[in-house]
């Protein structure tokens, strides 16, 4: 079976060491991208590719807004979380978020591979050094939803979002108006009270201003 990989990434190096390793892989085809918004165009014209790996500080991509956008728009595209940041809380967020693997970009050549077959097979990928001390993340179990704190329960929630609520959301927490909202997404003020009203249901707060300084602290890295 031919298995697509889009590589997502600003550094030509990096991208081309990546190429590297993902090239012993049999039945491997490769795509490569250097922004997020041409991540997003290539994701919509190509709807085989199967593997995202994704920089999460790649020009145009803030934060971890562009895995929640790719999980609301492809929701069937299996995507690997590629930073230089180890950082556990991050990592717990990304996978709330709806991220196959968290790959750090010191990882070795065998554990890129390692990851590209672990996510094939249906399994979470994660660092084998990582840990976290509140048990949230390890590396047989990935999440557990039992320990896990009421910032990654909000992260969860926001994957109920349609890609139409995520965008009013963001406009949202950037402090935006509801006619400022029609005016940028072409829509009526009563379209956009509907999906406001829509996200505070979903995410479970009691209005814009809680909704939009959670989404910020979610999507900080």
């Amino acid at each position: 079976m031919s298995v697509k990989i889009l590589i997502a990434d600003d550094h030509p190096l990096f991208r081309a060491a990546m190429c590297h390793a993902l090239n012993s892989i049999e039945h491997i085809s490769l795509v490569e991208t250097s922004t997020f918004p041409d991540t997003l165009n290539c994701l919509s014209s190509n709807d085989d590719i199967d593997i995202l790996f994704l920089d999460l500080t790649m020009p145009g991509n803030e934060g971890l807004n562009g895995l929640a956008e790719v999980h609301a728009l492809h929701p069937d595209v299996l995507v690997v979380v590629v930073t230089a940041q180890e950082d556990c809380d991050v990592m717990a967020k990304s996978f709330a978020l709806g991220a196959s693997g968290f790959i750090p970009k010191s990882a070795s050549v065998d554990c890129i591979i390692d990851a590209v077959n672990t996510v094939l097979d249906g399994e979470t990928w994660v660092p084998a050094t990582s840990q976290m001390s509140s048990g949230r993340l390890n590396t047989s179990a990935g999440l557990d939803d039992n320990s896990s704190s009421g910032d990654d329960d909000f992260t969860r929630r926001l994957k109920q979002l349609t890609p139409h609520q995520l965008k009013v959301l963001r406009m949202v927490s950037d402090g935006l108006l509801n006619k400022q909202i029609a005016y940028e997404l072409a829509i009526s003020e009563s379209t956009v009270k509907q999906h406001v009203s829509a996200v505070l249901r979903k995410l479970g707060v009691i209005n814009r201003t809680k909704a939009g300084i959670a989404f910020k602290n979610a999507m900080h890295v």
